[in-house]
């Protein structure tokens, strides 16, 4: 399993002294918080990587993107932002948000299961439940959205993608830092389920999976 590797970010522009003075600015609770997603172990098939964070949703961010890939397919990938706002957020209900971009595209047999994003949403909730972690607020979207090909395109089949767009407060343990780490590997878990890939020694029995997803890159 591959660790989840980066960098803090702070709203920065790139200039070195003002790297060091924003890191230096880093809440404690963060700071952990950001070295638990480094130090998460997550499975083979993710391969994962720091992105530049959202620069206005909260005072503090640090985003991760991954890919969920077999030999030179991405079967899904997706984009985590770890949220933070000391001050505390209302509709967070805490100073820590998880959001998440999700996505893969399907077989159209597939896609025509009118309870394709009822599962798709409980497999976000499974992900987390499964791996024993308390949280609120957990709010979002799944989408599906087909393509079809006219023209010189028209040899191509048809092709359906679901996204799945989602944020929730993760529950703050001691020092007000919560279980990032444990929140990272479930969202993998998530990736590699949406990707169709067998499930990895959890709630085994409980999982659904699709076969067959093919996911494309993120831009």
């Amino acid at each position: 399993m591959a660790p989840a590797q980066g960098q803090y970010s702070d709203h920065s522009d790139g200039a070195d002294s003002k790297d060091r003075t924003e890191e230096a600015s880093v809440p404690p609770a963060f700071r952990s918080a950001v070295d638990a997603l480094r130090s998460a172990r997550l499975r083979p098939e993710l391969e994962v990587e720091p992105t530049r964070p959202p620069q206005r949703l909260a005072p503090h961010a640090y985003a991760l993107e991954a890919a969920v890939v077999d030999g030179e397919d991405d079967l899904a990938d997706g984009r985590l932002v770890l949220l933070h706002d000391p001050s505390g957020h209302d509709a967070w209900q805490g100073t820590f948000r998880l959001v998440t971009l999700v996505r893969a595209e399907l077989e159209p047999e597939m896609a025509a299961d009118p309870l394709l994003p009822e599962v798709c949403w409980s497999w976000l909730t499974g992900a987390l439940d499964a791996r024993g972690l308390s949280y609120g607020e957990a709010g979002g979207t799944v989408t599906r959205a087909g393509s079809h090909y006219f023209g010189a395109l028209s040899s191509r089949r048809p092709a359906t993608q679901i996204e799945i767009r989602a944020s929730w407060t993760p529950r703050e343990g001691r020092g007000g830092v919560p279980d990032a780490a444990a929140h990272l590997v479930a969202w993998g878990d998530l990736l590699c389920q949406i990707a169709g890939l067998p499930p990895s020694g959890i709630s085994e029995a409980t999982v659904v999976t699709l076969p067959q997803w093919r996911g494309p890159q993120l831009p």
